[in-house]
C-alpha cells in the first residue's frame, strides 16, 4: 500500500482552540481540503482523496468540529458561522505549509462553511482563503422539505443509537433504498462509535442536529447569497441529478450569482453525490483540478459540463 492509499494523520486548531483531525493523502503537490457533510466524517472522502493524491496533490480530509475524531464543542457552538470560523486558521495553516492557498471541496455542510468563510473574509477586507471552490450539492437556497427529510433521519437515533452495527445498516438502507447494500459493515463502522453502554451511536455530537439549523432560513440565505456574489475564484457546482436538496432552479440561481462558475449534474446521485456515484464524481473533480493546474480552460470548450434543466 502506497503513501497515496495509506493516509498520515494530522491536526489543526480551530477558531475556538478546538482540535480538528485530518487524514493526509499524498506527500507533495498543491493542497486540496475536503470537507464532509453534516453527520459524516472525513472517511467519506477516502476514494476521492486517494485519486487526488495519485494525481499529484496533497488531499486533506478533515473532520469538522463535533464530527469524527475532532473535538466536540463544550458550549454546543455548531451554527454555520462556527464551522466557517474554523476554516480560516485551517486555510492559513495549509497556505503556510505549502506556500500556496488550498483548493476546497465542500459537500453540503462543508460547502456552506467554505462559502461563509470566504464571505466573512471578504467582509473583513481579507484576501481569499482558497484558490478554488467545489461545492457539492449545496447552494444558497435549497429545498426545505429535502433538508427536513435529512434532519429527520439524523435525529431519529441521535441519542439512543443502535443495538448493533447491523441495525444501523438497516436504518441506512431504509433511508437510501437506491444504493446497493455493501457486503461488509466495516465502512459504516467508521461513522459509528461504541459507547460505554454497549450501543453504537453516530460519530458526531448529537447537539449538532438538536441546535438551530437555519438551512433555508432567510438570514442563512442572505449570508450565503452575499458570500456567493463575492466569489472570484474558479468554482464548480456539482449537483446530484436526483438531489432532494438542490433543485435545478437553485442551481440556475447560483450560476447567476457566480456567472464564471462551472456546473455539473451527476446522474444517479441524490444529495450525497460522492457516496452515490463516487467514480463519476471523482472523475469530474480530477478534470476540474487538472484544468486548474493547466491554467484553466474556457467553459464552452468542455462538452461534459451541463446547464441546469427546467
Amino acid at each position: 500500500m502506497t503513501r497515496t492509499d495509506q493516509p498520515a494523520l494530522t491536526s489543526f486548531t480551530g477558531a475556538a482552540g478546538n482540535r480538528l483531525i485530518a487524514d493526509v493523502f499524498g506527500a507533495r503537490g498543491a493542497p486540496i481540503l475536503l470537507l464532509h457533510g453534516g453527520g459524516q466524517t472525513r472517511h467519506a472522502w477516502r476514494a476521492t482523496a486517494i485519486a487526488l493524491a495519485r494525481a499529484g496533490h496533497v488531499a486533506y480530509a478533515l473532520d469538522q468540529r463535533g464530527h469524527g475524531d475532532s473535538d466536540w464543542i463544550d458550549n454546543g457552538a455548531y451554527a454555520f458561522p462556527d464551522f466557517a470560523a474554523d476554516l480560516r486558521p485551517v486555510a492559513q495553516a495549509l497556505t503556510a505549509k505549502s506556500g500556496m492557498p488550498a483548493m476546497v471541496i465542500g459537500a453540503s455542510l462543508g460547502g456552506i462553511a467554505a462559502l461563509l468563510a470566504e464571505g466573512i473574509a471578504a467582509a473583513e477586507g481579507a484576501g481569499p482563503l482558497f484558490s478554488a471552490l467545489v461545492l457539492v450539492d449545496i447552494t444558497p437556497r435549497v429545498d426545505r422539505a429535502g433538508v427536513a427529510k435529512i434532519q429527520a433521519f439524523m435525529s431519529a437515533h441521535a441519542r439512543e443509537g443502535f443495538a448493533t452495527v447491523a441495525e444501523a445498516a438497516d436504518a441506512v438502507a431504509a433511508y437510501l433504498p437506491h444504493r446497493p447494500r455493501p457486503r461488509s459493515h466495516e465502512g459504516l463502522k467508521k461513522n459509528l462509535r461504541l459507547s460505554a453502554d454497549g450501543r453504537w451511536r453516530w460519530h458526531w455530537d448529537p447537539r449538532f442536529i438538536e441546535g438551530p439549523r437555519p438551512v433555508g432560513g432567510s438570514r442563512s440565505e442572505e449570508d450565503l447569497v452575499r458570500a456567493a456574489r463575492g466569489i472570484k475564484q474558479p468554482t464548480l457546482l456539482v449537483r446530484g441529478a436526483s438531489s432532494e436538496v438542490v433543485q435545478a432552479a437553485h442551481a440556475r440561481e447560483f450560476l447567476e450569482l457566480v456567472p464564471h462558475a462551472e456546473y455539473l449534474d451527476v446522474g444517479g446521485a441524490q444529495h450525497m453525490v460522492a457516496g452515490d456515484q463516487n467514480d463519476q464524481f471523482t472523475a469530474a473533480i480530477l478534470d476540474f483540478v487538472a484544468r486548474r493546474d493547466r491554467g484553466g480552460a474556457d467553459r464552452a470548450d468542455i462538452p461534459h459540463l451541463s446547464t441546469p434543466g427546467a
